[in-house]
């Protein structure tokens, strides 16, 4: 009586094995990348205070400097922060967040992504936001003008454009 095969051979299993190898090499770095937006994305949610904060203090006086030119200005009297954040700055319209601490991830570690307030023609509050050392140039495509006093954007330091939201980039 013969018997039957059973089990894989050696070559069946070393092509399984490369190919979960290949496709490891694709997975682990996309989610590295993943994960460091998902925490870059937490300056962005801080600084939604501080620009309705702005927006209700610019409607008032017309200005970003002056009245409007300070946290405590805006009515915020408290160090601004997060799990990934570990500094939220302000002045005269431009908001700028920086990156540090034991949980953010040591690429964007010390570096900071930037906000500032622009106006349309007809009055309306829009925040272009720069990651990387080229500052967003949406503002000018979009035909808006920085707000009165404001200092307009700036370029963030964020090492690689894959870490920052879509509408931070150029």
């Amino acid at each position: 009586m013969k018997s039957l095969q059973q089990g894989f051979t050696l070559i069946e299993l070393m092509i399984v094995i490369a190919i979960i190898g290949i496709l490891a090499a694709i997975a682990i770095p996309a989610y590295q990348n993943y994960t460091i937006r998902a925490q870059v994305s937490e300056g962005l949610s801080l600084a939604g205070g501080i620009e309705t904060a702005f927006d209700e203090c610019y409607a008032n006086h017309g200005t970003a400097s002056g009245a409007c030119g300070t946290l405590a200005d805006l009515g915020i009297n408290n160090t601004i922060s997060g799990t990934y954040v570990s500094n939220m700055t302000y002045s005269d319209g431009l908001i700028t967040a920086t990156y540090g601490g034991t949980n953010a991830n040591t690429n964007i570690s010390g570096k900071t992504i930037t906000l500032a307030a622009y106006q349309s023609q007809n009055g309306d509050i829009s925040w272009i936001c720069s990651g990387t050392t080229t500052p967003n140039t949406a503002a000018i495509v979009n035909g808006l003008a920085a707000v009165t006093g404001g200092q307009g954007v700036l370029a963030g330091s964020m090492p690689n454009a894959a870490y920052v939201p879509s509408s931070c980039n150029p």
